[in-house]
């Protein structure tokens, strides 16, 4: 797309009001709409996340939901920079988490400092 074109007022699936209905791609509608096999979806972006990026503290996981019931969910991608612009979320956690993981990995710089590591 393009920057220009995530803009406020220029891109077509970003809304400032979170009153999409349906989905940009083929107006599919969403409101009302279950997600099937959440909990395996859970499971399988928990324990990917384990796995892959055990101490990243926080990424955002894009999930397939497929027709093929061999494999019903499967992930697409992780985003390492993920944000919240459209979701909603209690702040004061998130930044109480935020600070919390920037005292832990100051006090593991001290610590890699004052014996001589580097610091990973």
């Amino acid at each position: 797309l393009g920057l220009q074109e995530c803009l406020p007022g220029r891109c077509p699936w970003r809304s400032s009001d979170h009153a999409v209905t349906h989905h940009p791609d083929g107006d599919i509608p969403v409101t009302g709409s279950v997600v099937p096999d959440i909990r395996e979806m859970l499971h399988l972006v928990e324990t990917s996340h384990q796995k892959m990026c055990p101490d990243v503290p926080l990424v955002g996981w894009d999930v397939v939901l497929s027709a093929d019931e061999k494999l019903p969910v499967c992930l697409l991608e992780v985003n390492l920079s993920c944000n919240f612009f459209r979701g909603s979320f209690d702040r004061k956690v998130y930044l109480d988490f935020l600070e919390d993981m920037a005292v832990k990995m100051q006090a593991m710089r001290l610590v890699a400092d004052r014996e001589g590591k580097k610091f990973k």
